[in-house]
């Protein structure tokens, strides 16, 4: 073997297949003597001088029949290389989260970009423990982790990877082909994949074919180039409607919240009549947004006639998880966006940093909503009276102490008049259950504001960097007008610890509130 010094990995592998002896038995000796076949086999050449170069940023595929010799080549390559990670021989971590398994050290956009990748694209499987994972699920998540530490290691460690796919989807195993395709490439991986279906290796693009199961050997090199994932020369587009959505809904993380005033619903499918891949949901703006009014230049202001005669939200963009990360979703709103029939299509994307699914549709990132004036303070509020927003006896503790409704309330009311207008959403007599909704996704990451005029004439070029500048500007944290009955700053340490004004778990109380008790 021979290592060059760009890393490149060239030997040529020889491999005898000899089986082991096996006792003689009662039974054996009479399969043997009814069909004519020796006690012990006699030894087969697999391969013999098959040669075989691993250059970073290439793939070797490996095919075959079931018991031509795959994984006797893989093991084969696996010793000579020295330095390789099998997938699916690693320590299952079960009790960690997914998405904590995936390259630790790495930013937290390397993971997502490597779990969806891999065919992990939901963000409710990113939380579950491993071993809540189904099979294919499982594999996916190993191969996730594989491809993470080699992206992660200095020393990039030859990834082998068994029965790739076989136990998936033909369509999700063509979008994992295709997506680790792009991650091999970007990343400089060496990987070598053995597989019993051929459908995956258009999709693949592997640059060495490796052919199994006949006189000998077969071995041919080609050169990998950019092109679409195989599936889209299949799918239309075709209308929809709001009962289309009840099988994605589920499949989107924000799948609880409404859809508003619905326009119009186009699908992605699989070929005329065939299965749905995605769902597009186009409905009626609402009537004021920030960040609209300044990128459109006060367009829409007090103009609710103008508004819904130009203008549509792209309220869900939910794709398959079998065909998440492979080009689909920006193609699928590219060729949909003009069908909508109107001037302008904004959209408020969460995703939108770590995914630029729309700017690769052509529409205009201009730039992040305005964060809820004090949410650091507001978090430390929280943990100071032991609350946290995510745990299931929230929607209880907001129902029993009035003072944890009101901060909530308010909290809601000043990111809807920061990012609405104050008169646009009411929290006022909600539901513990939908205040929590509405207060947890608000602490999270706050959107990305897209805007796409038919007409190309907004937002204006000259204008986005003073637009970008108002919107860091108004993520600031602003002054906060005091709740009624919020304590002052020498109360605040008699009942900082709990809603209730309770001391808090493991202090004791002051001479004081032992007499009060």
């Amino acid at each position: 073997m021979t290592r060059s010094s760009r890393e490149a990995l060239r030997f040529s592998i020889r491999i005898i297949r000899e089986p082991a002896f096996v006792p003689m038995t009662p039974r054996k000796q009479e399969i043997c003597r009814d069909f004519g076949i020796p006690p012990r086999e006699s030894p087969q050449t697999l391969v013999d001088g098959l040669p075989i170069e691993l250059t970073p940023g290439t793939i070797v595929f490996v095919g075959g029949p079931s018991g031509s010799g795959k994984t006797s080549v893989l093991r084969e390559i696996a010793e000579r290389t020295g330095q390789y990670d099998w997938v699916g021989r690693d320590r299952n971590p079960t009790q960690r989260a997914v998405i904590d398994t995936i390259a630790p050290r790495a930013p937290l956009s390397t993971a997502l970009e490597i779990l969806t990748a891999c065919g992990l694209g939901e963000p409710r499987l990113w939380i579950r423990r491993c071993e809540d994972l189904s099979d294919g699920e499982r594999f996916r998540a190993a191969l996730a982790r594989t491809v993470g530490r080699a992206i992660s290691s200095d020393r990039r460690a030859v990834i082998i990877c068994d029965e790739f796919t076989a136990i998936l989807h033909r369509r999700a195993a063509r979008a994992i082909s295709y997506n680790l395709r792009k991650l091999v490439s970007r990343h400089r991986l060496m990987l070598v994949v053995a597989a019993t279906h051929d459908d995956v290796v258009e999709d693949l693009q592997p640059d060495r074919v490796i052919r199994l199961g006949g006189l000998c050997a077969e071995s041919s090199d080609a050169a990998p180039r950019r092109r679409d994932i195989s599936l889209r020369r299949r799918c239309v587009v075709q209308p929809g409607s709001v009962r289309d959505y009840r099988l994605f809904g589920p499949m989107h993380y924000r799948h609880r919240d409404g859809l508003g005033f619905v326009d119009k619903v186009f699908l992605l499918r699989e070929g005329t009549g065939g299965d749905p891949l995605g769902i597009l949901v186009f409905a009626h703006a609402p009537r004021e947004l920030t960040l609209r009014n300044r990128a459109t230049d006060g367009r829409f202001v007090r103009n609710i006639r103008r508004l819904n005669r130009e203008l549509r939200i792209l309220r869900r963009l939910v794709m398959h998880p079998d065909v998440r990360g492979c080009g689909l979703g920006h193609w699928f709103v590219k060729k949909t966006l003009p069908r909508v029939g109107v001037r302008f299509i904004e959209c408020l994307a969460v995703m939108g940093a770590v995914n630029p699914v729309f700017e690769r549709a052509g529409m205009n990132r201009i730039g992040r909503c305005p964060l809820p004036p004090g949410r650091m303070k507001l978090l430390e509020r929280m943990r100071d009276w032991n609350l946290d927003p995510f745990s299931p006896g929230f929607p209880k503790q907001i129902a029993r102490y009035p003072r944890v409704r009101r901060l909530v309330e308010q909290t809601i009311m000043d990111w809807v008049s920061a990012l609405h207008r104050a008169s646009a959403y009411d929290a006022h007599g909600r539901p513990p259950l939908e205040l929590t909704r509405a207060f947890r996704q608000l602490i999270g990451a706050p959107p990305i504001y897209y805007l796409w005029d038919r007409d190309r004439v907004y937002p204006r070029r000259d204008a986005l960097p003073d637009l970008r500048g108002e919107f860091d500007s108004l993520s600031r944290p602003r002054p906060r007008r005091p709740m009624d009955d919020e304590p002052t700053a020498t109360q605040r340490n008699k009942d900082r610890s709990h809603p209730d004004g309770s001391p808090a778990p493991g202090r004791r109380p002051t001479r004081r509130g032992r007499a009060e008790r």
